[in-house]
This record gives structure tokens, C-alpha cells and sequence, in this order.
């Protein structure tokens, strides 16, 4: 049985997210060993406590929960399977959690992997941004073994709040493409209500406070149309990620025989900022779509 003192937690990635995850795993009394592939951007976690590996082999000999969350499928699969991964020199019966937005086929491919190795795969995408990563508020949709999940439940609930097992390994990354999916529509509504607003000489901040909590309430409109309205656009959530995260959903929905026009035309604006230069800017940055 895992328990806090018994267990030592891997993670790589610290980045936006993964960051404040870290954190939240410290101040919950675990032991953190971290690797990213800029040592830097995880100076002031070592500052607070955790410590350092210098590749996911080093890593991967050292903890018995490893807690993943990178850039796309590809780091995923290099991090995982890579003759310096994360499957190939880890430990028996240790238990791996990948948090990033991959795709549903490499999460079964990463499962299948460690049941050769005897070591324990979910696959656990996030989400609500960096807001719910640094409150520890995260939703957290989970494929794999149930019994894998249970085990490590208690982990979850220090980085998250709504934390749901939805079936068998992939689950929990296609679970992750019906959010995206949701939001890429969403954010299309959110941006033309608050130009609308400006528009027709509203003081958009009061139209929040009108309809954040009505009908038409969704978390984007809550915690980024304010973000919009104040001209930041500093990043909770890459916009390169989000276009990674459609471009995954709309090829999952071509395997399944599914129209999903909602989702391209959001995929086709987003890109579009993308070229312009916003690749890095926060998803609420589709506002200068309409600018």
C-alpha cells in the first residue's frame, strides 16, 4: 500500500502545469524528484524542496509512482519507451502516470508496455489550467486498471478535485478529447460575447457578472474572459498545445466515422492566430481573432 511515507514521486515536466503540481505534492509531504529538459525552469522547486534528476533513466531508478506531463505525443513516447525512458529503466510494480493530452492509441501502447516490465500504467490527462493546477482543483479523467487507480487515488486528490476512473487504458485520453472538444466551441462563444459587449458599449465585466453564472456559465467564460477583457494573454494553456489537442480529436473522430464542424472551425481560427505569432500566448488569446 502506498503511503506517503513510502513513496517517492517522479515527475517530468515543470512547466505552467506541472509546476504547481509539484508544489501541491510537496506541501502534501511526498517526496519529489524532478527532471525537465531546462534544469532552470525547475531551479525554484529544488529552491523548496525537491530534488533532481538529470534524465528520465536517472529518474526512473530512484521513484515508485512517476507523474508525466509534457509537450506532445512524441515527448510522451520518448520519455515512456525511449531507450533512456522511463519503461525500459524503471522498477517493477512501479507506477506510471502520464497527465499529459496524448493520444488515446499511445496511452494503450505505454499500458501494454509496462504490463511486459510488471510495472503499472494510467493514463490521466488534466484539466483547468494553471489556475486549478496551482489550487490543486484539477479534473482528472483516468484509463487503465481500476486497482491501479485506487491505489494511487490519494495522489490524485492532492492535485485535483474532480478525479473520475473512466474505464480501460486510453479512457481517460478520449474522456480528455470530449473537454477539448467542448471548450474549442465554447471559447468560439465566449470571445463574440465579450466583443459583442464592447461593441455595443457595454462595460463587459458587468455583462460577467450577468451571465458567468446563468445559462450560458462555463469555466472559460468565468476564469478567462476576464483574463481577455484585461488584455492578458499570458498563458494558462498554450495555444500550440490546444491546436496538438484538436488536431488529436479531429483524427480520433475521422476513425470513428464522426463530423465534428464545430471543432474545425475553432482548429482553422486558432491556427490562424498561430501563424500570426500567438503559438505561445494563453487559449484566451483567440479574442485578438476579432482585433
Amino acid at each position: 500500500m502506498l503511503t506517503v511515507e513510502n513513496t517517492v514521486i517522479g515527475f517530468v515536466g515543470t512547466g505552467v502545469m506541472g509546476k504547481s503540481m509539484v508544489r501541491n505534492l510537496l506541501k502534501a509531504g511526498y517526496s519529489v524528484i524532478v527532471y525537465n529538459r531546462t534544469k532552470e525552469k525547475a531551479a525554484d522547486l529544488l529552491d523548496e524542496g525537491a530534488k533532481w534528476a538529470d534524465s528520465p533513466k536517472e529518474l526512473a531508478g530512484k521513484a515508485n509512482v512517476i507523474i508525466t506531463i509534457v509537450g506532445y505525443p512524441s515527448d510522451v513516447e520518448e520519455v515512456y519507451l525511449g531507450e533512456n525512458g522511463l519503461i525500459p529503466n524503471g522498477k517493477e510494480n512501479t507506477y506510471l502516470i502520464d497527465t499529459t493530452t496524448s493520444t488515446p492509441s499511445l496511452a494503450v501502447k505505454i499500458f501494454n508496455k509496462a504490463k511486459e516490465h510488471n510495472m503499472k500504467a494510467l493514463d490521466a490527462p488534466v484539466s483547468g489550467g494553471d489556475i486549478g493546477a496551482r489550487d490543486g482543483k484539477l479534473s482528472i479523467m483516468v484509463g487503465g486498471d481500476e486497482e491501479d487507480f485506487i491505489e494511487v487515488k490519494p495522489i490524485f486528490h492532492v492535485l485535483g478535485a474532480n478525479i473520475v476512473f473512466q474505464g480501460k487504458a486510453g479512457s481517460g485520453q478520449h474522456t480528455k478529447m470530449c473537454n477539448q472538444i467542448t471548450i474549442a466551441s465554447n471559447m468560439i462563444g465566449v470571445c463574440e460575447a465579450v466583443i459583442y459587449a464592447e461593441k455595443a458599449g457595454l462595460d463587459p465585466k458587468k455583462v460577467l457578472m450577468s451571465i458567468s453564472s446563468g445559462a450560458a456559465g462555463s469555466w472559460s467564460l468565468s476564469n478567462l474572459a476576464p483574463r481577455m477583457i484585461d488584455g492578458d494573454f499570458n498563458p494558462g494553456f498554450y495555444i500550440k498545445h490546444f491546436i496538438k489537442d484538436m488536431n488529436i480529436a479531429l483524427q480520433e473522430a475521422v476513425n470513428m466515422g464522426m463530423d465534428t464542424p464545430g471543432l474545425l472551425l475553432a482548429k482553422k481560427m486558432y491556427a490562424e492566430l498561430a501563424e500570426q505569432g500567438e503559438e505561445n500566448s494563453g487559449t484566451q488569446a483567440l479574442y485578438k481573432y476579432w482585433k
